[in-house]
Formats: C-alpha cells, structure tokens, sequence
C-alpha cells in the first residue's frame, strides 16, 4: 500500500516534471518565432523584452524540468503543481509584454517604456500587465524556492543515512 501510494507520487511528480519541461520548450520556440516580428511592431524595444522573457523563461524551465526529473530529490506533488502553476503564470506575463510591444505602458518596465519611447496604455493595459508580471514574478520566486528545499532536504537525508 505504502509502496503504491510513493509509486504513484514519483508518477505525479514525472508527469509534472514533463510537463515543465513541455512548457520550456514551447516558450523558447515562441520567443523564437516573436523574435523575428520585433521590428514590425509599434515598440520594439519593448518586442525584444518579450522575446527576451520567452527565451530566458523557456530555459528556466528547461533546466527546472531537467533537475526535476534527472537528479534524486524531495519535491512533493504539491510543490510541483506550484511549479506548473509558475508555468502558467510566466505564459501570461509573457504574453502580456507582446501585447504591451503594441499598448506601449509605462508602469510596470519603466525603462524599457523609456528607452521604447513608449507614452502608456489604457489603464487596464497597464494593470494587465502589472498584475502578470506580479503574478509571474511571485510564481517563479515561490517555485524555486520549493526546488531548493526539496533539493537540500534530499542531501540533508543523504547525509544522515551516512
């Protein structure tokens, strides 16, 4: 019973894992293919930003996948589905700076708007993405700090079984 209940954790966590490294890869293929629109958009500068957010993600999640699903460690189901989440969450946030290379907002990247020449959106536009790159932001920080534990957790173990 015990040894079912851990098989079916390792499963949720490799499925988890898997589909981290999915979303990984999806990102860095969109950010390659924003990348070659940059020029055609009213802000660029802000176009590179957003394709700079989709490859620099895309990687992060790539090598959090990779340690996930490769190295021993103590990440929990729950943990995992935080990690997922932060997926999501970076999708929008992502997402939310393409639509920013046309809206032009200044609130939340205020030197890339500088630099972009940017004037600012609407005010929804500016809390669109405000409240992703926050999300986003928060989601990321929460996600590999779970990873960390579940990693110094697991080498905490090690080292007392020694």
């Amino acid at each position: 019973m015990l040894a079912t209940a851990a098989r079916e954790a390792q499963m949720n966590i490799q499925r988890g894992g898997r589909q981290i490294l999915f979303h990984g890869m999806a990102l860095v293929l969109v950010g390659l293919f924003w990348g070659l629109v940059v020029p055609a958009t009213p802000y660029p500068r802000l176009a590179l930003g957003a394709h700079i957010q989709f490859e620099t993600n895309g990687v992060l999640f790539v090598v959090l996948a990779t340690l996930l699903l490769k190295l021993p460690h103590r990440v929990g189901r729950k943990s995992v589905l935080v990690m997922v989440l932060s997926a999501w969450l970076t999708w929008c946030m992502a997402l939310s700076e393409v639509a920013n290379a046309r809206w032009g907002t200044t609130g939340i990247l205020p030197i890339a708007a500088s630099q972009a020449g940017a004037t600012g959106g609407a005010p929804w536009q500016e809390l669109v993405v405000k409240l992703t790159h926050i999300a986003a932001g928060l989601g990321l920080i929460v996600a590999w700090a779970l990873l960390i534990v579940g990693f110094v957790s697991s080498a905490q173990a090690e080292g007392s079984a020694d």
